[in-house]
């Protein structure tokens, strides 16, 4: 996915990738909104992942952290003017804001290597449940639901995520499986990433991780059914590309070699299609 996040205080635009598939069916209000949502979602992973030293990286995120409160303050806004539209017109907190730029300054420094489910399940609640804290009224829904919505559906597809992005992450010293599947698997020493993914116990930590995605995707797919429809059709059209995901990946399982397994077209077209229309 790609963002352009204008540095003149224009509102982002966003083009290709299942999210502007997904945003496209919205109404105009509410797609620019998320189109807002996302490029302060871009801007700040552009930040913890490409931002230089880890100095400027924690000094890039302190800036966000302080436009963003002075938005809220009514003061002059900086780089998060953009988004004060959005966060007027929705009323999104100033909350989920700061948790998504805690959860990216947790990229920042040594990586992060076999947490425990507890730092991996703060992580994945940080970088994707409180983006979808930050879409849910954007899309329409009602406070509750939308919080059950972002807790299961934003997990379901941080996780279906990790387990796509192995390789990439090993590459630049991460691992996010969780360090209780990996011992349970007899991945003892974790020190080396890229070593960790070539042990012949990676397929069953792999395995617990999805199955525990898959619960979160039955979890949000409930949330859904009993919504309206006009509020859930973009969550749902992006549940099913990354649960066509997971299927893939359960398909072709973690032992090396591994084939990067991405969006499917078709399945996003059938899902548009499916729920694409009122």
């Amino acid at each position: 996915m790609t963002m352009a996040v204008e540095t003149n205080n224009a509102p982002p635009t966003a083009t290709g990738s299942s999210f502007y598939t997904a945003m496209r069916i919205l109404p105009r209000e509410r797609r620019e909104g998320m189109f807002a949502v996302y490029g302060f979602c871009r801007a700040v992973d552009d930040i913890a992942d490409e931002g230089g030293t880890d100095i400027e990286k924690r000094e890039g995120l302190e800036g966000w952290r302080r436009d963003i409160d002075s938005l809220y303050q009514g003061g002059p806004a900086g780089v998060a003017s953009f988004l004060t539209d959005t966060v007027n017109r929705y009323g999104l907190r100033r909350q989920d804001f700061h948790d998504v730029i805690d959860g990216m300054e947790m990229d920042v420094g040594l990586p992060i290597v076999a947490p425990d489910w507890a730092a991996l399940d703060l992580y994945v609640d940080r970088v994707a449940s409180a983006v979808g804290r930050l879409s849910v009224p954007v899309f329409g829904m009602d406070f509750a639901a939308g919080e059950k919505l972002s807790h299961h559906l934003g997990r379901a597809l941080q996780l279906t995520n990790i387990l796509r992005d192995l390789d990439e992450d090993a590459a630049i010293g991460r691992l996010y499986l969780p360090r209780e599947e990996l011992h349970n698997a007899g991945m003892t020493e974790l020190t080396d990433p890229r070593a960790a993914l070539d042990h012949p116990g990676l397929d069953q930590a792999c395995r617990v991780v999805a199955a525990r995605a898959q619960q979160h995707f039955d979890e949000a797919g409930a949330i859904m059914a009993a919504a309206p429809r006009v509020a859930v059709r973009a969550p749902r059209l992006m549940g099913a590309a990354y649960h066509n995901v997971l299927k893939r990946l359960l398909a072709q399982g973690w032992a090396p070699p591994r084939t990067r397994v991405g969006v499917s077209k078709l399945t996003l077209i059938g899902a548009f299609l499916r729920y694409g229309v009122v």
